[in-house]
């Protein structure tokens, strides 16, 4: 487990606090962001809620380590861009994360790190990389039919995770 992704945990972990159910969230039970789904999937059985209730940190950490931060390249990029996808990762997908930074590269958008990803990111700047990244990601919240019940709160963590990234960049 590198420092890189440590410290990425640690930021979305503080987004992902406990064991939540809400009946508007379309991912269902969800403890720590590991929604039951993406736990049946890890546990290769159905998860029950009392499944995701119970998850430990450790296998949290997991599962995020290996479906979203290696899922999304994270190792390769800069850290502040890392912590960017990895959120991103997290929220959304890994395959949308990176659609996302494909997109605030202006380049071709399918989702898969390849070289001419890894070539964009290599010789992008990465603050102007940061604010395109989120500010993408911003507006796909808006267009979400579930705006109105979790928008401020995406909104507060985006701006936390933009103001990480910024952080992270200058070290």
């Amino acid at each position: 487990m590198s420092r890189a992704f440590e410290t990425a945990l640690e930021h979305v972990l503080r987004h992902e606090a406990g064991f939540v159910d809400h009946p508007s969230d379309p991912g269902g039970a969800t403890n720590m962001g590991i929604t039951i789904g993406t736990l049946t999937d890890w546990m290769n059985r159905t998860a029950t809620v009392e499944d995701v209730r119970r998850l430990t940190q450790e296998t949290a950490a997991q599962i995020y380590e290996a479906r979203y931060w290696k899922a999304a390249s994270c190792d390769d990029w800069p850290a502040g861009v890392a912590l960017m996808v990895f959120d991103a990762a997290v929220n959304h997908g890994p395959v949308r994360a990176i659609m996302f930074l494909q997109q605030a590269l202006r380049i071709g958008d399918d989702g898969r790190v390849g070289p001419v990803t890894r070539a964009a990111v290599a010789g992008a700047e990465p603050r102007a990389l940061l604010i395109e990244y989120a500010a993408r990601r911003m507006r796909f919240y808006g267009r979400l039919s579930t705006f109105t019940t979790f928008g401020l709160g995406w909104s507060r963590r985006l701006m936390d995770t933009l103001a990480a990234g910024l952080d992270a960049g200058r070290s």
